[in-house]
Order: C-alpha cells, then sequence, then structure tokens
C-alpha cells in the first residue's frame, strides 16, 4: 500500500486538478491505509488547509500518523472510524476521496453517501478504482488466466466488486452527486516496473482466504505464481492488469 502511493501519484495529483483542491481548503481521504495521498493533499492545501485522514484499520492508523510526524505534516491528522459511519460532522471539508476504498467493500454505496456528506454544498467527491475485468496478458499465458480467475472469485466471495470502476458514474450519481467527470486510464508496464506483477502480488496477499475458501490449494497457488512470474520476467510480454477509473462529482448547492 505504501508502495501504491508513489505507483499512482500522478493518477491522484491529476484527480486533484479536476476537482480544484488549493490553497486553504480542507480534504479527508477516506481509507487512506498507511499513508494514501496525506503528502499530496497537505501540499495541495497548505499550511491554511486542513487535511484529515481516515483509516479503519488500527495498524494502518499507527503508520499513517507515524508518518505525519516524520514527514512534519502539521495540517495533517488521522482518525481511526468506519468509512460508512466516520461519525464526522456534515459539511466539514471541500473535498472527499478515496481511492482502491470502494472495491475492498461490499457497500461502497454507504462509503459514498457518507463521503458526500461530509463534503460542503458545491465540494467535490473523487475516487480512482480499477476495473479487472480488461485485463491484457500478452502472449496469452494459462497461468495468468487462473490467477486472474482466482483473484474475482475471491474479492467477489467477500461481497466486493471487482470491477467497480465502470460503475463509478452510476454510483456518483446515485450518491445525489452533479457535474460528474470520469476517465478510464490504461497502462502497459515494462519489466522492471513494481505494478507489473499487483495482480501476482495481490493473489499473495489474499492466499489465506484463497485457500480457506476452497478457490485453490496452496501447491496450486504456488506452481502458477512461479509460471506467472516467469512469463512475465520475458520483457516481450506485454501485461495491462486493470484499467483505473477516475471518477469525480459535485454536491448541489440547492
Amino acid at each position: 500500500m505504501r508502495r501504491q502511493t508513489t505507483e499512482l501519484q500522478p493518477l491522484a495529483a491529476e484527480l486533484l486538478d479536476r476537482v480544484g483542491a488549493a490553497e486553504g481548503q480542507s480534504a479527508i481521504d477516506v481509507g487512506c491505509g498507511p499513508r494514501g495521498i496525506l503528502e499530496l493533499l497537505a501540499e495541495r492545501v497548505g499550511p491554511r488547509g486542513r487535511v484529515v485522514g481516515l483509516e479503519v484499520d488500527p495498524v494502518h492508523v499507527a503508520m499513517a500518523r507515524e508518518l505525519v510526524t516524520e514527514r512534519g505534516l502539521t495540517n495533517v491528522e488521522v482518525i481511526q472510524a468506519d468509512a460508512r459511519n466516520t461519525g464526522l460532522p456534515p459539511a466539514s471539508f471541500d473535498v472527499a476521496h478515496a481511492r482502491t476504498v470502494l472495491v475492498n467493500v461490499p457497500d461502497p454505496e454507504a462509503v459514498l453517501a457518507e463521503m458526500t456528506r461530509l463534503v460542503r454544498a458545491g465540494g467535490w467527491v473523487a475516487s480512482l478504482e480499477p476495473d479487472v475485468a480488461v485485463d491484457l496478458c500478452h502472449r496469452a499465458n494459462p497461468a495468468w488466466d487462473r490467477l486472474h480467475q482466482i483473484f474475482i472469485t475471491a474479492v467477489q466471495a467477500v461481497g466486493a466488486d471487482p470491477f467497480i470502476g465502470r460503475r463509478l458514474p452510476e454510483l456518483f450519481r446515485e450518491a445525489g452527486l452533479s457535474d460528474i467527470g470520469v476517465r478510464a486510464h490504461a497502462e502497459l508496464y515494462p519489466t522492471g516496473h513494481t505494478r507489473r506483477t499487483i495482480r501476482l502480488d495481490l493473489v499473495r496477499s489474499m492466499r489465506p482466504n484463497v485457500i480457506a475458501l476452497a478457490i485453490a490449494s496452496e501447491q496450486e497457488l504456488d506452481d502458477l505464481d512461479r509460471a506467472a512470474r516467469e512469463h512475465l520476467d520475458d520483457p516481450h510480454t506485454l501485461v495491462l492488469p486493470h484499467l483505473f477509473v477516475l471518477a469525480w462529482g459535485r454536491k448541489p448547492t440547492t
């Protein structure tokens, strides 16, 4: 997750440009994890602005607070709370941001409703989420295909939606947002890029759940991981693990 911050910073910066995050504003990074975009938000709003990082995992809260202290981010506060029910006052922020959060929860509508509640009239909600239905591994590789299936099955087994990227505009409309914008980003990652193996890395991190749900055995996961990584080591293999969808919408003033 810390690695992801560096990898996705250009997309985060673009999304903040889209919503006009600026000096003196207040912003919340929902589901910030150990780092999120806290540093980027702190820079955008400046010393007169205010940033809140919100995270439910106490380990990640501690890591994010340590980061804030180490970087001297005096305009940032990290709190522990559920993104569906933060307990924060309504209309507290100019911008509410989430990244790869909605894809991991079974009720993204509740998170978006809370983000919308938290922004003032005229404020913005912004999100960056993947859509894994669009993927590419060329030349074709059976291990990649099987890991792709395992990933989708494991995500859906907990009630989450691995295809949520395409649904963002719809979800934003249902949350009552207007002036909705959306853009899809696709990138082919070369050998040596940290995101080239992101799908394999995610399946590794999900291994206990995958085995517990009997989606795949430990031996199969070992074999698939080894075969897929060998395939991706070939610089001639093209890899697009998913689309990223950027979406933004404004809370109506009336």
